[in-house]
Protein backbone atom coordinates (compact mmCIF):
# COMPACT_ATOMS: atom_id res chain seq x y z
CA UNK A 1 0.00 0.00 0.00
CA UNK A 2 1.52 3.34 -0.93
CA UNK A 3 -0.05 5.19 2.00
CA UNK A 4 -2.82 5.82 4.52
CA UNK A 5 -5.08 8.70 5.61
CA UNK A 6 -4.89 10.24 9.06
CA UNK A 7 -5.65 13.26 11.19
CA UNK A 8 -3.10 15.54 12.82
CA UNK A 9 -3.34 15.37 16.62
CA UNK A 10 -0.55 17.77 17.60
CA UNK A 11 3.16 17.93 18.29
CA UNK A 12 5.38 16.42 20.96
CA UNK A 13 9.00 15.44 21.42
CA UNK A 14 10.72 12.14 22.11
CA UNK A 15 14.31 11.11 22.78
CA UNK A 16 16.19 9.08 20.15
CA UNK A 17 18.85 6.42 20.73
CA UNK A 18 21.53 9.07 21.32
CA UNK A 19 19.49 10.86 23.97
CA UNK A 20 18.71 13.79 21.68
CA UNK A 21 15.25 15.38 21.86
CA UNK A 22 13.45 15.17 18.50
CA UNK A 23 10.43 17.35 17.68
CA UNK A 24 7.68 15.06 16.38
CA UNK A 25 4.11 15.16 15.10
CA UNK A 26 1.44 12.82 16.42
CA UNK A 27 -0.99 11.53 13.77
CA UNK A 28 -4.07 9.37 14.18
CA UNK A 29 -3.71 7.22 11.06
CA UNK A 30 -6.58 4.99 10.05
CA UNK A 31 -8.27 2.65 10.22
CA UNK A 32 -9.24 3.26 6.59
CA UNK A 33 -11.75 1.29 4.53
CA UNK A 34 -11.17 0.13 0.95
CA UNK A 35 -14.10 1.65 -0.95
CA UNK A 36 -12.97 0.99 -4.53
CA UNK A 37 -10.34 -1.07 -6.33
CA UNK A 38 -9.31 -0.08 -9.84
CA UNK A 39 -7.48 -2.32 -12.29
CA UNK A 40 -5.95 -2.05 -15.75
CA UNK A 41 -8.75 -3.96 -17.47
CA UNK A 42 -11.63 -1.67 -16.48
CA UNK A 43 -9.92 1.61 -15.53
CA UNK A 44 -6.60 1.56 -17.39
CA UNK A 45 -4.48 1.68 -14.22
CA UNK A 46 -4.13 0.01 -10.83
CA UNK A 47 -5.26 1.95 -7.77
CA UNK A 48 -7.02 1.57 -4.44
CA UNK A 49 -9.42 4.10 -2.95
CA UNK A 50 -9.36 4.51 0.84
CA UNK A 51 -11.93 6.33 2.96
CA UNK A 52 -11.46 7.73 6.45
CA UNK A 53 -13.43 9.39 9.27
CA UNK A 54 -17.17 9.13 9.86
CA UNK A 55 -19.65 11.43 8.14
CA UNK A 56 -23.27 12.14 9.05
CA UNK A 57 -25.60 10.16 6.82
CA UNK A 58 -28.08 13.04 6.52
CA UNK A 59 -25.31 15.21 5.01
CA UNK A 60 -24.20 12.58 2.51
CA UNK A 61 -25.43 12.71 -1.12
CA UNK A 62 -27.32 9.62 -2.29
CA UNK A 63 -24.67 8.76 -4.87
CA UNK A 64 -22.00 8.66 -2.17
CA UNK A 65 -24.24 6.64 0.14
CA UNK A 66 -24.57 3.97 -2.54
CA UNK A 67 -20.83 4.10 -3.23
CA UNK A 68 -20.02 3.38 0.41
CA UNK A 69 -22.82 0.81 0.63
CA UNK A 70 -21.07 -1.29 -2.03
CA UNK A 71 -18.12 -1.55 0.35
CA UNK A 72 -20.54 -2.34 3.21
CA UNK A 73 -19.36 0.62 5.27
CA UNK A 74 -20.83 3.81 6.71
CA UNK A 75 -20.41 7.18 4.92
CA UNK A 76 -16.92 8.65 5.25
CA UNK A 77 -15.63 12.22 5.18
CA UNK A 78 -12.32 11.92 3.33
CA UNK A 79 -11.56 9.76 0.30
CA UNK A 80 -8.13 9.37 -1.32
CA UNK A 81 -6.91 7.25 -4.23
CA UNK A 82 -3.49 5.60 -4.05
CA UNK A 83 -2.01 4.40 -7.31
CA UNK A 84 0.33 1.50 -8.11
CA UNK A 85 0.24 -0.48 -4.88
CA UNK A 86 2.77 -3.28 -4.54
CA UNK A 87 2.00 -6.95 -5.18
CA UNK A 88 2.31 -7.96 -1.50
CA UNK A 89 -0.82 -5.92 -0.72
CA UNK A 90 -3.03 -7.78 -3.21
CA UNK A 91 -4.69 -9.88 -0.49
CA UNK A 92 -5.47 -6.79 1.64
CA UNK A 93 -6.88 -4.72 -1.22
CA UNK A 94 -10.41 -6.13 -1.23
CA UNK A 95 -13.60 -4.08 -1.22
CA UNK A 96 -14.64 -3.35 2.36
CA UNK A 97 -11.34 -4.39 3.94
CA UNK A 98 -9.98 -2.31 6.79
CA UNK A 99 -6.43 -0.96 6.47
CA UNK A 100 -4.57 -0.10 9.67
CA UNK A 101 -1.33 1.77 10.25
CA UNK A 102 0.67 -1.38 11.02
CA UNK A 103 -0.39 -2.86 7.66
CA UNK A 104 1.39 -0.04 5.80
CA UNK A 105 4.27 1.32 7.88
CA UNK A 106 6.82 0.09 10.38
CA UNK A 107 9.05 1.97 12.78
CA UNK A 108 12.09 3.64 11.15
CA UNK A 109 10.34 3.82 7.76
CA UNK A 110 10.53 7.15 5.92
CA UNK A 111 7.27 8.72 4.76
CA UNK A 112 6.02 11.84 2.97
CA UNK A 113 3.21 13.85 4.57
CA UNK A 114 0.66 15.71 2.44
CA UNK A 115 -1.67 18.27 3.99
CA UNK A 116 -3.23 21.72 3.58
CA UNK A 117 -1.11 24.42 5.18
CA UNK A 118 -2.58 26.91 7.64
CA UNK A 119 -4.22 29.86 5.89
CA UNK A 120 -2.74 33.19 6.97
CA UNK A 121 -4.83 35.55 4.83
CA UNK A 122 -3.38 38.54 2.98
CA UNK A 123 0.25 39.09 4.03
CA UNK A 124 3.11 41.36 3.04
CA UNK A 125 6.36 40.32 1.40
CA UNK A 126 8.31 39.96 4.66
CA UNK A 127 6.03 37.28 6.07
CA UNK A 128 5.04 35.75 2.73
CA UNK A 129 8.44 35.54 1.03
CA UNK A 130 10.93 36.27 3.80
CA UNK A 131 12.11 39.64 2.52
CA UNK A 132 14.50 41.41 4.89
CA UNK A 133 13.21 44.94 4.50
CA UNK A 134 15.56 47.91 4.45
CA UNK A 135 17.45 46.83 7.57
CA UNK A 136 20.13 49.27 8.76
CA UNK A 137 18.59 52.27 7.04
CA UNK A 138 20.07 55.71 7.72
CA UNK A 139 18.54 58.23 5.31
CA UNK A 140 14.94 58.77 4.29
CA UNK A 141 13.60 55.29 5.13
CA UNK A 142 11.18 56.12 7.92
CA UNK A 143 8.27 54.13 6.42
CA UNK A 144 9.97 51.59 4.13
CA UNK A 145 11.16 48.96 6.61
CA UNK A 146 8.87 46.12 5.40
CA UNK A 147 8.26 47.30 1.84
CA UNK A 148 9.01 45.20 -1.27
CA UNK A 149 11.22 47.83 -2.92
CA UNK A 150 11.19 48.51 -6.66
CA UNK A 151 9.11 46.10 -8.73
CA UNK A 152 10.21 46.80 -12.30
CA UNK A 153 11.98 49.01 -14.82
CA UNK A 154 10.50 52.22 -16.25
CA UNK A 155 10.61 52.75 -20.02
CA UNK A 156 11.43 49.12 -20.75
CA UNK A 157 9.60 46.81 -20.39
CA UNK A 158 7.02 49.29 -19.02
CA UNK A 159 5.28 46.56 -17.04
CA UNK A 160 5.71 44.27 -14.07
CA UNK A 161 6.78 40.74 -14.96
CA UNK A 162 4.44 37.89 -14.04
CA UNK A 163 5.44 35.85 -11.04
CA UNK A 164 7.09 38.71 -9.16
CA UNK A 165 7.10 38.07 -5.43
CA UNK A 166 4.61 40.50 -3.95
CA UNK A 167 2.06 40.69 -1.15
CA UNK A 168 -0.95 38.39 -1.36
CA UNK A 169 -2.84 35.50 0.18
CA UNK A 170 -0.62 33.11 2.06
CA UNK A 171 -1.14 29.51 3.13
CA UNK A 172 -4.17 27.31 2.55
CA UNK A 173 -2.27 25.33 -0.10
CA UNK A 174 -1.49 21.67 -0.59
CA UNK A 175 1.98 21.02 0.82
CA UNK A 176 4.12 17.87 0.83
CA UNK A 177 6.84 17.39 3.46
CA UNK A 178 9.40 14.76 2.44
CA UNK A 179 11.36 12.10 4.32
CA UNK A 180 9.82 12.10 7.79
CA UNK A 181 10.99 9.20 9.93
CA UNK A 182 8.43 7.00 11.67
CA UNK A 183 9.64 7.17 15.26
CA UNK A 184 6.93 5.17 16.99
CA UNK A 185 3.70 3.32 16.21
CA UNK A 186 0.90 2.61 18.69
CA UNK A 187 -1.34 0.07 16.88
CA UNK A 188 -3.90 -0.21 19.70
CA UNK A 189 -4.62 3.55 19.44
CA UNK A 190 -4.03 3.93 15.66
CA UNK A 191 -1.33 6.51 16.39
CA UNK A 192 1.95 7.13 14.59
CA UNK A 193 4.71 9.51 15.65
CA UNK A 194 6.78 11.02 12.83
CA UNK A 195 9.81 13.26 13.14
CA UNK A 196 9.51 16.93 12.23
CA UNK A 197 6.48 19.05 11.40
CA UNK A 198 3.52 18.16 9.20
CA UNK A 199 1.54 20.76 7.22
CA UNK A 200 -1.87 21.77 8.52
CA UNK A 201 -3.64 22.69 11.73
CA UNK A 202 -4.68 20.32 14.50
CA UNK A 203 -7.49 17.93 13.47
CA UNK A 204 -6.77 18.52 9.77
CA UNK A 205 -6.50 15.58 7.38
CA UNK A 206 -3.06 14.28 6.47
CA UNK A 207 -2.01 11.75 3.82
CA UNK A 208 1.03 9.64 4.65
CA UNK A 209 2.81 8.17 1.62
CA UNK A 210 5.77 5.87 1.19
Amino acid sequence: MPGIIGKKVGMTSIFNEDGKSIACTLIEAGPCVVTQVKNEDTDGYRAVQLAYDERKEKNTPKALKNHFAKAKTTPKSFVVEFRDFRAEFEDKVKLGNEIKIEDVFAENDYVDAVGTSKGKGFQGVVKRHGFGGVGQATHGQHNRLRAPGSIGAASFPSRVFKGLRMAGRTGGERVKTLNLRVMKIYPEKNLVVVSGSVPGAKNSYVILEK
